[in-house]
């Protein structure tokens, strides 16, 4: 399929610039993957598509606030640093701007000293590795002096920065939100589990390269960059035991089931596992863990609406991206939800 196949017109103002309050007040989109079935509900109404027995995954990352602006130590010139990936010993992946201040052996420090750094190498691409240094515990000080490292399509300035956690999030490492989660609330959670609906939790750090475009008309030829996961011993369990009873696995978000979908493919079934994927999910691919998924609205020609389109059939993803631009559903990250089964 070419990346052209996965265009859509969207008008500027449907781009969501705030997030709705309450989080589970947002609208939702039910689609039956079969017959291609269309409702509108609102993100509360989701206790009504979920049955006893069920299995809910959610992607417990938590948002770093990896966006951190310092100075050159020899200079005093300005830079902008992003986090992307932890490499372990305090040493980062970054995006570095400009980059012509970030050469190896180059030293900058964030915040009057609070976190200092010495540029490592450049990495094809342009990426920086750089150590960091800092009194005490690395995350804590980056809580001091980072910003939250929103999408460049959402210009608005965001007051509370939990907005952009999920009411779950624990793990920190993530360049970007599970947004599908950010619709949930403590309380809906607390009804989902008196229903009989089991919740387990992975983890996948997002990166930024999940927003990377697809520049290859070929979309076969497009590689996807890779991020670290985690599925816990006790999510393996649920999961299994879902599916002996004749439970389903519900996705909370592409992370999710990316990291469901990478344990079933390199394992050969669910079990503890941990690692680093770069899956790439288009349509001609055969699921072998989820049933539903609950998802956002995601970009033109991304490698996330052909997630979207692979799990519930092209035409029918292209029908309902089409119905939410005429409906007036709102767009990705602090967009509308979709619930597809």
């Amino acid at each position: 399929m070419k990346k052209s196949d996965f265009f859509y017109d969207l008008p500027e103002e449907l781009i969501a610039q705030h997030p709705i309050e309450p989080r589970d007040h947002s609208r939702l989109m039910t689609v039956d993957r079969v017959s291609g079935e269309i409702e509108h509900k609102h993100f509360y109404d989701i206790l009504d598509e979920l049955k006893a027995g069920d299995c809910l995954i959610l992607n417990n990352t938590r948002v770093l606030p990896a966006r951190i602006y310092g100075i050159k130590e020899d200079t005093g010139a300005r830079v902008e640093f992003l986090l992307l990936t932890n490499r372990g010993d305090d040493v980062w992946e970054c995006i570095t701007g400009p980059g012509k201040r970030a050469k190896p052996g180059t030293k900058f420090t964030f915040g009057n000293g609070i976190l200092r750094a010495e540029v490592l190498d450049v990495l094809e691409g342009g990426n920086r590795l750089a150590k960091f240094y800092c009194e005490g515990n690395f995350y804590n000080n980056l809580e001091k002096v980072g910003q939250m490292p929103l999408p460049p399509y959402i210009t608005a300035r965001l007051e509370n920065q939990e907005r952009y956690q999920t009411v779950y999030s624990k793990e920190r490492g993530s360049a970007a939100a599970p947004t599908a989660g950010l619709h949930f609330t403590n309380e809906l959670m607390d009804k989902i589990k008196a229903k009989g609906v089991n919740i387990g939790y992975v983890t996948l750090h997002v990166g930024l390269g999940t927003f990377r475009p697809v520049k290859a008309d070929d979309i076969t030829q497009h590689h996807m960059h890779s991020e670290h996961y985690w599925l816990p011993a006790e999510t393996a369990e649920l999961i299994n035991t879902a599916k002996k009873n004749g439970g389903r696995v519900i996705a909370v978000g592409t992370t999710s089931c990316r990291t469901l979908e990478s344990v079933a493919s390199f394992e050969g079934e669910i079990k503890e596992s941990e690692g680093w994927t770069d899956i790439f999910i288009y349509p001609g691919y055969e699921f072998k863990c989820i049933d539903a998924l609950i998802t956002n609205f995601h970009l033109p020609e991304s490698t996330l609406i052909m997630l979207v389109s692979a799990f519930c059939g092209y035409e029918n993803t292209m029908n309902f991206y089409k119905r939410a631009v005429e409906e007036k559903y709102r767009f990705f990250s602090f967009g509308d939800a979709v619930f597809i089964g």
